[in-house]
């Protein structure tokens, strides 16, 4: 039995069907099911049991004896949301909640930590633990990640296996229901289908130029494929960096999502939003070198592949994973 909450959420719908793929049917789903939006991420696929978010912790201490791997992967991830409380309820002290339970029944553990916590990139994007500590994220949704991470290499009790997944710019399908959050390929897609252009933030940063911010954007069947690998790994427990491992443009991912759709590129810019504008990165490059040092040696979609499958293959038609 393996369990994975945030399970009607964008990754967590791709990690179960990733897992349906591989054979693994017997899995537990967590989330709040109440969203009705999120509900068609779950059409199709296979699993035991729906357990509410509420009522998880008393039911995985009450079932441990079945479970075999716990993914948490469902957070709280609106980065405009400058509530802290919401954020220490939902992505810190729930975890911990989880983290405890998992130490105490022996239950191996991958939970969702975030590149948000790299902040400004002031000390690099090198995924060891002696740099925690120092980072200053951007937004409260950073910080409980990062004040989880922080929490977790403390701990003098760990499951015996876990691991915290740093994810970079996810994009790909099942993330129709995220609205702003949602990444940039889809709402370029939307764009280009409502209007056949495509606004971008305008640079802010006199050292680069309108489109030229560059994030390491990663296809979200690269983040399951690393989750099931740990399935099977479950050993060198640690925080652990998941992108591609190559900062690109936005103009390159836009390009691209124009060239999916066979349409000329027509781009304009306008002003970055003032609520971000100086909370905005214009730079992430996640270091790979660590997971790859585990053994995980799976070639990563490049943008051009990844945006092409994400576009042919499920924007067109609203298809889901």
């Amino acid at each position: 039995m393996i369990v994975v909450t945030g399970a009607a959420g964008f990754i967590g719908s791709c990690l179960v069907s990733k897992l349906n793929k591989e054979g693994f049917k017997d899995i537990i789903i967590v989330d709040d099911f109440s969203d009705e939006t999120k509900m068609k991420n779950l059409d199709g696929k296979i699993y035991s049991q729906k357990v509410n978010r509420d009522k998880f912790i008393s039911w995985l201490s009450a079932n441990q004896r079945l479970v075999q791997m716990v993914f948490h992967i469902g957070a709280r991830t609106d980065t405009t949301e400058f509530n802290k409380e919401i954020f220490d309820k939902l992505n810190l002290n729930y975890t911990k909640d989880v983290w405890n339970v998992c130490v105490e029944f022996g239950l191996p553990f991958v939970y969702a930590s975030s590149a948000a916590t790299y902040g400004l990139g002031e000390f690099g994007y090198e995924d060891n633990h002696e740099i925690i500590e120092k980072l200053k994220p951007l937004n409260p949704y950073g910080d409980s990640k990062n004040d989880f991470d922080k929490w977790a290499i403390k701990q003098e009790h760990k499951p015996y296996f876990w691991v915290g997944l740093k994810f970079f710019n996810v994009y790909g399908p099942n993330e129709y229901h995220k609205g702003r959050m949602a990444s940039v390929i889809m709402h370029a897609y939307n764009q280009i289908k409502e209007k056949g252009e495509v606004k971008l933030f305008r640079s802010h940063n006199p050292n680069y130029k309108d489109g030229e911010q560059l994030r390491d954007f990663v296809y979200v069947k690269d983040v399951v494929a690393v989750c099931y690998f740990l399935l099977h790994h479950r050993k060198d427990s640690g925080i652990y960096n998941l992108g591609s491992g190559k900062a690109r443009t936005f103009l390159d991912l836009v390009n691209n999502t124009f060239a999916g759709v066979n349409k000329k590129a027509n781009i304009n810019f306008i002003d970055t939003p003032i609520d971000i504008r100086d909370k905005y990165q214009y730079f992430t490059e996640a270091n790979m070198t660590k997971l790859k040092s585990i053994g995980y040696d799976k070639p990563f979609h490049s943008l051009e592949e990844g945006v092409k499958d994400y576009v042919e293959n499920y924007l067109v038609g609203k298809k889901y994973y």
